[in-house]
């Protein structure tokens, strides 16, 4: 025999807390509709051809080891293919390129005209450059020019108004100082492989050896260290409290 049913069935106690929902595997692409952006594209395009002709044009008019081996040649042919990438994406509607990536190279560029314009063009700075290497002329002052002014400035345009804000984090800035360190590493190797007297030996005034010694050399490159770790920082408070230009221009936030 069975036990009868019931008729009436005793209420069930409530489950204690909010129940908490399971994230969803959905991704958010499959939600949100990925949209194109010629106009970025476009921009980001232009910035790419500038950077590699600037550095096609300062490898056909000097000695290519030697010009490969400066630091703003290295971080604008790295901008290059970041802008390239870039632009594929944007006209492609992909996922854009990690954050990390995107800072570091901005982090660069900017890197490379500050120390031209503060430094090594300005005749108040014990490290100002003299003779033609201060003035170029002709094709060698359009590509530099374009190397040290018009391509970073492009870069912190696309970042302003062309870039979601949010995407940097503090944790990354002292990673991005890891290539700095190994540029770092690299002039001073290279220094010390090459024959005394020979020009050019010591690319930056800052890292010349055979002038201040290394005593001063190491001093100058934590100072820069320093200022360059500073600046990083500054980008990623920036890039936290800047508005959305894509979207909700009005809403800012710091995020680390």
């Amino acid at each position: 025999m069975t036990a009868p049913i019931p008729r009436d069935i005793p209420d069930l106690p409530a489950i204690p807390g909010k129940p908490a929902l399971k994230p969803s595997p959905v991704p958010a692409t499959a939600v949100v509709t990925p949209v194109r952006r010629p106009a970025a594209a476009a921009f980001r395009l232009l910035v790419a051809l500038a950077a590699t002709a600037g550095v096609t044009l300062e490898v056909l008019l000097g000695d290519p080891s030697r010009t490969l081996g400066y630091f703003a040649i290295q971080s604008n042919i790295l901008l290059a293919l970041v802008m390239a990438f870039s632009a594929r994406r944007a006209w492609t509607a992909s996922r854009p390129l990690p954050g990390a990536v995107l800072g570091a190279t901005l982090l660069y560029v900017v890197i490379a005209a500050l120390v031209q314009h503060l430094l090594l063009a300005n005749e108040a700075s014990p490290f100002s450059l003299t003779g033609e290497a201060a003035a170029p002329t002709g094709w060698q002052a359009l590509a530099h020019h374009t190397l040290h002014t018009v391509t970073p400035i492009a870069a912190v345009l696309d970042w302003l108004l062309l870039t979601a804000p949010g995407r940097l984090h503090l944790r990354q800035a002292s990673t991005w100082l890891l290539y700095p360190l190994a540029y770092l590493a690299f002039s001073l190797t290279r220094g010390e492989l090459l024959l005394p007297g020979t020009a050019d030996r010591y690319l930056y005034p800052f890292l010349d050896v055979d002038q201040d010694g290394y005593k001063k050399v190491l001093g100058n490159a934590l100072l820069l260290g320093l200022s360059f770790y500073a600046l990083a920082i500054l980008l990623v408070a920036l890039d936290h409290a800047r508005p959305n230009p894509l979207r909700h221009p009005w809403k800012t936030g710091f995020r680390l």
